[in-house]
Order: C-alpha cells, then sequence, then structure tokens
C-alpha cells in the first residue's frame, strides 16, 4: 500500500462499492421516510452514493433495537472473554479492509488517502484491539467494612449509549466513542456526521461479521437537526458522546435537561496554542512540527495548533522557516500520494475558512498562501495560509477556523505567552518548544488544556487520556478513563452472619 500510486489508488477507488444505507437491529434498512441525501466527495464533486436520511422514526428503531439487545443480554452480560474475542476479530477485519476504510474516508471527506491507510485506519484497528484487550483486566472492588458485611463495589455498562461524531476523523472518532462503550458492555447507536457517513456503515457491517449482537452496534445517518436532536432528547439512551462544535456540543447539555438527565460527555472546540521559546534548540524541528500542526489534515483537527506564540527574538527567522514549509504543503489530489494536503470537507466548510482568510488580509499581515484553489479545475482546496503579526483580539487568533490558517504573535517574556495562551474560551492542548526543563515544567502546570505536548505537538495514544478544559468539553476519550464515561458504579452490600 505505501508503495501504490496515484493510478492505483484511483483504480482501487473505481472499484468500491458503498453502503449507504442505515444500519439498525443487524441489517442494512432505509429510511422509515424513504428520504435520501447524496455523499459527496469534496475533491471532484462527484456523488459517491446517496444514503438514508434518518431522522426521529429510525432513530427509534435504533434505540429499542439497543435497549432489547442490552436487556437480552445478549452483549451486556456476554462472558469478558467472549466479548474480548469479539472485538479482536473486529480489528483484525479492519486490517483486513485497511484500504477500503482508507478510501471509503478519503472520497468522502476529502483527506489524503496516505494519510487514511497509515494513520487513521490502522489507529482504529489498534484502539478495537486495545479495548478488547482491557475488557478482562479492569477488576471491581471490595470495599474495606466491619465483621458480617461485605461491600461490594462493580463497575456495570449504562445501557444504550449515543454517539454523535465529526467529519473530520470519521472512522477515527466512530471507534473512539465505539470500542469503549463496546467493551463496557453497552449497545451504541452512533449517528456519524452526514458529511461523512461511509466508513461508519462499513463499520457496523465489520461488526457484526465479527459476532456483535444484533441490536448492539447501529449507525443511523442522517442531519444534525433530525437524527442527531431526536437521540439527544430520546428518553431511552443513557449516555451521550459527543465530539463537534462548542454550539452543538451546548445543545446537547440542553438537550439532557429537556429529556432524562442522560450522561453527556462533550468534546468541543479548540484554538490550541504553540509556545516557541528561543531557547529551543533545535528550529528546525519546531517548524517541522508547527507546520504539521496546523497543516495536517487540511487544518481539520480540533486541537489543530492554530495559534502559533513565537519569542521575538526568533520571530522573524522562525515564520520564514514556516512559510518554505507551507509552500512545500500544497494540496492535491488526496488520492495522489505526492499530494501534501487533500480536500475542505465541502463548499460550506470551504467558504467558511475565506471569510476569515479575506477578513484577515484586512486585520494581519498575511505572508504566504490565502487562497481558494482547484485541483484540475474542480474541488474545495484552500493553500496553507500563514497570518504574522496577529493581534491577540483578532478573530484569527480567537476563534475555531477549523481549516489550514496559522496565526502568529510575538511575546517576550514567559509569563505574557502564558497568559494569552490561556486567554481564550477553549482548553483542549497546546504545544511548548524549549530544552530548559524547568520552563517546559513550569509553563506545562500554567496552561489550561487537557493535554500539553513539550518539543512535539498532539501527543496521543490509547494509552493517554484525551479531552479538553473549558469550552472544550469535559470528560476523557481514549486510555482506561474513557470507561468511566460508559459505566457505573453499583454497591452491592451483603450482611453475614460473621
Amino acid at each position: 500500500m505505501l508503495d501504490y500510486s496515484h493510478d492505483d489508488w484511483k483504480s482501487r477507488a473505481a472499484g468500491l462499492s458503498f453502503r449507504g444505507q442505515a444500519f439498525i437491529d443487524g441489517k442494512f434498512v432505509d429510511a422509515v421516510s424513504g428520504k435520501t441525501f447524496d455523499s459527496i466527495n469534496p475533491a471532484t464533486g462527484a456523488v459517491l452514493t446517496p444514503v438514508s436520511e434518518c431522522d426521529e422514526e429510525d432513530i427509534n428503531r435504533a434505540v429499542a433495537a439497543g435497549r432489547a439487545a442490552f436487556e437480552g443480554g445478549r452483549w451486556s452480560r456476554m462472558a469478558p472473554g467472549d466479548r474480548k474475542a469479539v472485538m479482536l476479530k473486529l480489528a483484525d477485519l479492519i486490517r483486513d479492509n485497511l484500504e477500503e476504510m482508507a478510501l471509503l474516508d478519503s472520497l468522502d471527506m476529502g483527506k489524503l488517502v496516505t494519510d487514511a491507510v497509515t494513520i487513521d485506519a490502522p489507529g482504529s484497528a489498534h484502539f478495537f484491539q486495545w479495548y478488547a484487550e482491557a475488557i478482562d483486566k479492569v477488576y471491581d472492588e471490595v470495599a474495606p467494612t466491619g465483621p458480617g458485611d461485605l461491600a461490594l463495589v462493580s463497575r456495570v455498562p449504562l445501557g444504550v449509549v449515543g454517539a454523535v461524531t465529526p467529519w473530520n476523523f470519521p472512522l477515527d472518532m466512530a471507534t473512539w466513542k465505539a470500542a469503549a462503550a463496546l467493551a463496557a458492555g453497552n449497545s451504541v447507536v452512533l449517528k456519524p456526521a452526514e458529511q461523512s457517513p461511509l466508513s461508519a456503515l462499513r463499520l457496523a457491517e465489520l461488526a457484526a461479521e465479527a459476532g456483535v449482537p444484533d441490536g448492539v452496534f447501529n449507525v443511523v445517518p442522517g442531519f444534525g437537526a433530525t437524527a442527531g436532536q431526536a437521540l439527544g432528547l430520546h428518553m431511552d439512551v443513557d449516555c451521550l458522546a459527543f465530539t463537534g462544535s462548542t454550539a452543538i456540543g451546548k445543545m446537547f447539555m440542553q438537550y439532557s435537561g429537556q429529556s432524562n438527565l442522560k450522561q453527556v460527555w462533550p468534546e468541543t472546540g479548540g484554538k490550541s496554542p504553540n509556545l516557541v521559546f528561543a531557547d529551543c534548540e533545535d528550529l528546525d524541528a519546531a517548524a517541522d512540527m508547527a507546520a504539521f500542526g496546523i497543516f495536517f489534515n487540511q487544518g481539520e483537527v480540533c486541537s489543530a495548533n492554530s495559534r502559533l506564540y513565537v519569542e521575538r527574538s526568533i520571530k522573524d527567522a522562525f515564520v520564514e522557516k514556516l512559510i518554505a514549509r507551507a509552500q512545500g504543503t500544497q494540496p492535491g489530489d488526496p488520492l495522489d500520494p505526492a499530494s501534501k494536503m487533500g480536500a475542505i470537507v465541502d463548499e460550506k466548510q470551504t467558504q467558511g475558512i475565506m471569510r476569515f482568510v479575506e477578513a484577515g488580509k484586512k486585520s494581519a499581515n498575511l505572508v504566504t498562501g490565502g487562497e481558494r484553489v482547484t485541483v484540475d479545475g474542480k474541488g474545495c482546496f484552500v493553500q496553507p495560509t500563514i497570518f504574522d503579526d496577529v493581534t491577540h483580539d483578532n478573530p484569527l487568533a480567537r476563534d475555531e477556523i477549523f481549516g489550514p490558517v496559522l496565526s502568529v504573535i510575538p511575546f517576550d517574556t514567559e509569563e505574557e505567552a502564558v497568559r494569552m495562551a490561556n486567554d481564550s474560551i477553549y482548553g483542549l492542548a497546546a504545544s511548548v518548544w524549549t530544552d530548559n526543563l524547568s520552563r517546559a515544567c513550569r509553563v506545562s502546570d500554567k496552561l489550561m488544556v487537557g493535554t500539553v505536548s513539550v518539543n512535539t505537538v498532539d501527543a496521543l495514544s490509547a494509552q493517554t487520556p484525551f479531552g479538553g478544559m473549558k469550552q472544550s468539553g469535559f470528560g476523557r476519550d481514549l486510555s482506561l478513563h474513557s470507561l468511566e464515561k460508559y459505566t457505573a458504579l453499583k454497591t452491592t452490600w451483603i450482611k453475614y452472619k460473621a
């Protein structure tokens, strides 16, 4: 796969078949209304396939199937070793279908197929394997009591988990939610983003092939205002996990209060700061990763390092390094291994990015990029864009653009850098570049974010929790801590004759 040519990938893409129906209770089904919407390739504008446009009736069917499966115990009370074996098989099936899963995401939302096949798809298989291996290694507790009492503390599944996932990492984000929720013994109703539902639907098919019982994993494509809202308001959904914008995360919190007080776990917006100090010895590595941190996946990353704070004494030289890297990271056909960036997910997102860029041209110093482009006369593509000398109150530095747009802001002191980095409604992630260990620890301690990456960007693994502070949400994906979202503590107190 790593040595596939552009023609190889195009040939494999041409041979794909797409599943566009909802997956409910172990079967592909049309929406009750019969409505569909088109899945569109943003790199070409071509329609990939019609997709079932599900709404409240379909959500009701899926939740009912999930509840029946949960109450029936065919997954929730399955022996841990057996549940583990099914999830391990699912991980293997993802690996067996790696090219297909990568192509589905690349065609559906515009990401580079080389990234999808080397990062996203194998990462999803890894996360399913990791949570499968955790199933029979997480122990319950015995509380300390006096003679004649035995207090057992069990971690039990919640029931039906709703998951609403974004379009930027379609397979990965579905996996982050579903793998942990399924490992804990829950049923899952997943609503993928309408821009990118195809890999989630294929994942459901693979889950059934692996042996996940009917009704345990359901995928219901549709729009947020209909299917998403219905899931958020549903009285029989016990928990809802969401990744997306802060505004929509707040809506799901409201839906919980309007319905059954279901637990809601939002991972929402981000505007991650990247602090580069003059005592960083390898500025080339810092520039490489600063460019990666904003241009990877076309900047469509919730934790993208879109605010770059550079110590003034090195700022001009550092910006020159960044310009060179941006100019070597131009967008191209996502199926071409030579391309350095893919397409923006759709026309609406492209226009939103360009509104920020056009406003920025009037308020900051554009040093590279700043234009919408096409590839072979088609598609939603934006050049990697850098604005220098951005003021801290500029929307370029305040608002989540969710595109390949970097704002460079100089600072003079460590205190100033930390103050500006923390002066945001968001608190998802941050990066710090310094070879002073005391400074690395001191600054990391002061940054109000969920993850601080020192001398790298966006560090994460299955072993470490990922999530934010402030209006970037709460709760954590990844690590054993994510199981806490999908379980409840249950005490069973037994009195006996001592």
